[in-house]
């Protein structure tokens, strides 16, 4: 059983920004995209992967380095003008409650349906759906582990940055021989999460293949929107997030809003 979160009025989703220090451009547009929602939307939707990297709530509370200070600033500034709500994705699965009580928002479950003007939308981050990705769903359901992540918070901060930087190395080498394919979402995997949550609209991140994919699920037509990742300096740039309202849903392209 899916938690439900009943959310009227005009929603925006976004996810897959990496927000680093490395990006100073992601991290304007990011901030950009806050203050626009914080004046046209009812409520922001961060559904995974904000950060880059993410290894502890430590990082935000206590002493933040300068870059991150200013997103966590720009992030309390949302939260005080609308509800917002952040979800952990496979790069930031570490965010707890911790930072969502220190910038003022809420945590959002694994998969939660929203009960919108456009009816029930399930929204996820979508890495669990990518089930041929066998090697991947393994290290899923290990760093998921409360005791392993227990264990890891009781490093110190650069114990934790060595060890997510050689898990970080160690991916980007994995993924290089994969096929496009296996790191896609799998059709059954999709089908099911349909099934089991009896709506018929699904929003996700992860992939960062933004597209609008309808398929038929035991005789009702289903659509799947895949959020797309963040790269304002891509030509065009790449980005944007999804608007939910009593219209339906629309697509706004990060290249279209900074032009």
């Amino acid at each position: 059983m899916h938690s439900k979160l009943v959310t009227p009025g005009t929603l925006w989703i976004a996810s897959d920004i990496h927000l680093s220090d490395a990006h100073p451009e992601t991290r304007r547009a990011f901030i950009s995209f806050l203050h626009k929602a914080s004046s046209q939307a009812d409520a922001l939707f961060l559904c995974g992967d904000i950060f880059d990297a993410w290894i502890g709530d430590d990082l935000a509370t206590e002493d933040p380095a300068e870059w991150l200070a200013e997103i966590v600033q720009a992030l309390r500034h949302t939260a005080s003008h609308i509800p917002l709500w952040i979800g952990r994705g496979n790069r930031d699965f570490l965010i707890g409650k911790a930072l969502a009580t220190h910038i003022g928002a809420q945590l959002l479950p694994d998969t939660v349906v929203l009960e919108t003007d456009a009816g029930e939308v399930l929204l996820t981050h979508g890495d669990q759906y990518c089930t041929d990705d066998v090697s991947y769903q393994r290290f899923r359901r290990l760093v998921r582990c409360p005791a392993i992540q227990a264990l890891f918070m009781l490093l110190s901060l650069d114990a934790r940055r060595g060890i997510a930087n050689w898990a970080r190395k160690r991916s980007m080498a994995s993924n290089a021989v994969k096929s496009r394919t296996i790191m896609d979402v799998n059709p059954d995997a999709i089908a099911q999460a349909f099934q089991q949550s009896g709506v018929r609209v699904m929003v996700h991140g992860h992939t960062h293949r933004p597209a609008v994919h309808a398929m038929a699920v035991d005789g009702h037509q289903c659509q799947r929107y895949v959020l797309p990742d963040w790269e304002p300096l891509a030509k065009p740039a790449r980005g944007g997030w999804l608007v939910i309202d009593r219209n339906g849903l629309q697509m706004v392209s990060l290249a279209d809003a900074i032009t």
